[in-house]
């Protein structure tokens, strides 16, 4: 016996299934689809919700709770060290002057200062919110803060 003919029968993968190609195959005819019914014509595609022509489970459990989303006020957060990259010591910093060095302000225009990193220039910062630890670190870097109240929206109004 040659250690050749140990492995001889056996493969590293084995053939994939070829449907449809006549019953000597077992999977001839319907090529393991069934009968008739949408699940035997190509293109079918079930709904992962779907039970049958019933409600879907989710439809049927109660609604419970409460959502914020409708009514979350969402901020663009900026880091104290972005400021400290991209703005020098003395100047004032207000929303055009975020939106000037490329930062995508939307339709809100609401920005959030966090205190990522280290700020050691002085400058005004003019923005919608600051976190406590930005507010502190640019307070110590000898800057100041203010805060600018948000643009009613006309959701706002009504």
């Amino acid at each position: 016996m040659n250690i050749t003919d140990v492995n001889k029968r056996v493969k590293a993968s084995k053939n994939k299934k070829r449907f449809g190609r006549g019953a000597a195959s077992g999977l001839g005819k319907t090529a393991g689809r069934g009968q008739k019914g949408a699940g035997s014509r190509a293109g079918y595609s079930l709904n992962a919700g779907f039970i049958g022509g019933q409600s879907t489970l989710r439809q049927r459990l109660p609604k419970r709770g409460f959502n914020n989303a409708n009514f979350r006020t969402e901020y663009i957060p900026l880091n104290v060290a972005w400021f400290e990259e991209n703005f020098e010591a003395g100047s004032t910093v207000g929303l055009e002057e975020i939106a000037a060095k490329g930062i995508k302000i939307g339709r809100e225009g609401l920005v959030k200062v966090l205190g990522t990193g280290e700020i050691s220039k002085a400058m005004t910062i003019t923005v919608n919110a600051f976190s406590q630890s930005a507010k502190e670190k640019i307070e110590k870097a000898g800057g100041k803060v203010e805060v600018v109240a948000a643009a009613a929206t006309s959701e706002d109004k009504a």
